[in-house]
């Protein structure tokens, strides 16, 4: 009789048969809220008959058909060894935005960042004052990837804090925020702690002038007022991690006058334009 090698013997002692009944049982309980079987196997898919032997527990996906499944269904390759019930994930658990409910929205497209298209490092940025709309705001941010996600992060400008009665500690100033791809450029969604002051960017690359600039546009997430704007436009220029450079933004950062604005930025914000 031959002998039965390690790697073949089916884990905690099951045999196949034993596994195939588990899988086919939870694909059947995580299939039972779908409606339509046929419309569940266009959107997996997945071949009716063969979707049908997978229920019956005669045979078990290939290793990529599965992870079609497991990413569909938000769960992990347990679903070949538990009972459904034990199959479910918490909240924290999930990476947002490969949830199944988004997928084919976000996923892991829109947060691959080609650091060629938008390298890491420090960048200098000004735009008009959300408050003070003869004056301008520059800033600096600094843009990092981390576990395959690229960050934002940065500090807002004292004086413009203190001008509207707001703690100027730095954790109060400190602002952080995603970086994601879109078709055009890039998209921020950029907060302070507890989702303060949120606001949404948009940037793409300007080719007119130098190869380390991006234009485009902020808003601000707050209720519509009589005074002050929620959209402006803005530009983002890349210093890398020129010390020099850097150490000049920083010193420079803060409430500026229109005269003070670099004439190739205010070219870029289009000061004379109304923003649309």
């Amino acid at each position: 009789m031959k002998r039965l090698e390690s790697e073949d013997r089916p884990p905690n002692g099951a045999d196949p048969a034993e596994l195939r009944a588990v899988f086919g049982n939870n694909l059947r309980a995580l299939s039972a809220e779908y409606p339509s079987v046929a419309g569940l196997c266009r959107e997996l898919g997945i071949n009716r008959t063969q979707f049908n032997r997978y229920l019956s527990g005669e045979s078990f996906p290939r290793p990529d058909v599965l992870y079609r499944i497991c990413q569909f269904f938000g769960v992990d390759a347990r679903i070949l060894l538990e009972p459904a019930e034990n199959l479910g994930r918490t909240q924290a658990e999930y990476d947002l935005l490969s949830h199944p409910e988004l997928q084919g929205y976000f996923g892991r497209a829109p947060v691959d960042v080609d650091p060629s298209l938008f390298p890491s490092g420090f960048y200098r940025f000004v735009r008009r004052s959300f408050i003070e709309e003869t004056q301008f705001v520059l800033g600096l941010v600094y843009i990092y990837r981390r576990d395959g996600y690229t960050f934002l992060r940065g500090f807002e400008p004292r004086e413009a804090l203190r001008k509207q009665g707001i703690s100027t500690a730095p954790r109060d100033r400190e602002f952080r925020g995603i970086v994601m791809r879109q078709e055009e450029g890039f998209m921020m969604i950029v907060t302070h702690q507890n989702a303060m002051a949120c606001s949404f960017n948009f940037l793409a690359p300007e080719t007119s002038f130098q190869k380390n600039l991006w234009v485009g546009y902020v808003t601000r997430t707050v209720r519509e007022k009589i005074t002050g704007v929620r959209a402006t436009r803005m530009v983002y220029e890349h210093l890398g991690s020129d010390t020099s450079a850097v150490l000049t933004a920083a010193r420079q950062a803060g409430l500026i006058e229109r005269s003070a604005v670099a004439p190739f930025h205010a070219n870029l914000l289009q000061l004379e334009q109304p923003f649309r």
